[in-house]
């Protein structure tokens, strides 16, 4: 099995042992070099342990070092099993690239072509099952969640799009294109063109399918 679908078809105890092995490399690297490729503070307790500070969806984050234990400081417990594995990672992938400034298709990710279609089907087209062409409702639920840093926006897409911020130096573009008689109305979720140098590609399915997750739940909540 590819990688790819292994991290996106895994159960929460196999994609736990995996991200654990990444965690032991990580403790291995030094703790203000990781703070500096992931953009991220890190404040040093002696001189052999520590702890990384950023948010992730908005929601602040405790990184322990060198364990790289993970507590979400907003409910005082660990994230779930995806969210663990999105900072990890993070941390594993970052090499401390600029944005480009530049949106991009999850298809022009590596390998992403031959999962477009499906990444498509749970992202763009389930957002269009559940608002269909109510944009304001989809705003309502945009609003909720963190949008990206002023720093790191780029040229809109769309007839109208919504930007977010999912890790320091990971912004999201949702855009929304209006449908006619030729085309029917589309959702697509689009990366900088930089996270190739933060997360791998299958990782960014998750990255997108959650995104839309926050936003139906945000509609739910109405």
């Amino acid at each position: 099995m590819s990688r790819f679908k292994f991290l996106t078809s895994a159960e929460d105890s196999q994609l736990a042992r995996h991200v654990n092995s990444l965690r032991k490399e990580l403790g291995s690297i030094d703790p203000i070099t990781l703070a500096t490729l992931t953009s991220v503070k890190y404040k040093p307790s002696d001189s052999a342990h520590g702890a990384f500070y950023f948010k992730v969806w908005g929601k602040e984050m405790q990184v322990s070092y060198p364990d790289f234990a993970i507590s979400d400081l907003t409910i005082k417990e660990e994230p779930s099993t995806l969210t663990q594995a999105l900072i990890i990672y993070y941390f594993h992938t970052a090499d401390g690239s600029f944005l480009a400034g530049k949106w991009i298709a999850f298809s022009e990710l590596p390998e992403g072509r031959f999962y477009s279609h499906a990444f498509q089907g749970y992202t763009g087209q389930q957002l269009l099952r559940t608002f269909k062409d109510d944009v304001e409702s989809l705003a309502h639920s945009a609003e909720k969640l963190p949008r990206a840093e002023s720093h790191f926006l780029a040229s809109p897409v769309g007839n109208r799009s919504f930007t977010f911020q999912a890790l320091p130096r990971i912004p999201l573009l949702l855009s929304y294109w209006a449908g006619d008689e030729d085309f029917p109305s589309n959702y697509q979720i689009l990366f900088d063109a930089s996270v190739i140098h933060y997360l791998p590609t299958d990782v960014c399915a998750i990255l997108g399918s959650s995104l839309t997750r926050k936003l139906i739940s945000q509609m739910d909540n109405r």
